[in-house]
């Protein structure tokens, strides 16, 4: 349920979710995760613990809209004038964010989030930005499904499911058997 499409933007709704999300990023940086509740939150935010539950039903879903806020990307894919390059870039960054401490934290709240997904919208939309730079060029481009199988599948999966993240050198395999026809 967390924010209702239709919303005023700018209106009494999105200020009072930025001040919850305030709240929350704020409470997670002081504290252990495991220890914020929902009536702190509501103190730091300004509002009623009511107004948190009504909104977002309870902590989990709201710790997963923080988390998929954070997700959204603040620009555009590095461009580094060639499509390689630019993977390249991409998935070292996702790799170095999603593999930190806040990575993993937020990737476990996203998996409450009631908007399934979310998540490979926003990892598909960024890949799009990358290829559409290079359509026309000649090259045969892989499908935004292929490099999110092949790049950010096994990125999340070693992340959450292995002693170690994966390798660098190993990314780069998987970027140039995404880029095979």
């Amino acid at each position: 349920m967390a924010i209702k499409e239709g919303l005023r933007p700018g209106g009494r709704s999105a200020r009072v979710q930025e001040s919850v999300h305030s709240a929350v990023r704020q409470l997670l940086q002081e504290q252990e995760r495991t220890s914020v509740t929902v009536p702190q939150i509501a103190a730091r935010a300004g509002v009623t613990p009511s107004t948190i539950y009504r909104r977002w039903g309870d902590l989990a879903a709201l710790l997963a809209d923080v988390a998929l806020a954070r997700m959204r990307p603040d620009s555009e894919p590095a461009n580094t004038g060639s499509l390689r390059g630019d993977l390249r870039a991409w998935a070292e960054q996702y790799l170095d964010e999603m593999s930190s401490e806040p990575g993993r934290n937020m990737m476990r709240d996203v998996q409450c989030s009631q908007t399934p997904g979310y998540c490979v919208t926003i990892l598909g939309g960024q890949l799009q930005v990358i290829l559409d730079r290079y359509q026309g060029s000649g090259q045969a481009l892989p499908s935004v499904d292929r490099l999110i199988n092949l790049l950010a599948a096994p990125t999340v999966f070693r992340i959450l499911f292995a002693t170690e993240p994966m390798q660098i050198e190993e990314l780069h395999e998987l970027i140039e058997i995404a880029l095979q026809p």
